[in-house]
């Protein structure tokens, strides 16, 4: 049986939002070109993310002002949910995916 892959997104006293683009960058292994913006987030995501699951740390630490880009990167984790298990229910190459928050 496969082992599971899980990318660990660490957000503990992130202060900036290039910085916490960055360790998206850096978490998910995405390429240096990587765009720094919620589109960019979007594209990779479906198409270079081969995890299975992705667990997000320290979120909480966050100041306030993060809310509104917290709520968008869940939105989009919350679609790759759904899609990935429509997709996997008829491809056998496309594996379902999960994330969860940890404080």
């Amino acid at each position: 049986m496969e082992e599971k892959k899980v990318i660990i997104l660490d957000l503990t006293g992130c202060k900036y939002l290039r910085e916490l683009h960055e360790r998206i960058r850096v978490a998910f292994d995405f390429p240096e070109w990587y765009g720094a913006n919620w589109d960019a987030f979007w594209d990779l995501l479906w198409s270079e993310c081969d995890a299975d699951e992705v667990l997000i740390i320290g979120e909480y630490t966050m100041s306030e002002e993060f809310n509104m880009q917290l709520e968008n990167m869940h939105k989009m984790l919350d679609e790759l949910v759904k899609e990935r298990a429509e997709d996997s229910s008829i491809y056998d190459d496309i594996k379902p995916f999960s994330y969860r928050i940890e404080s």
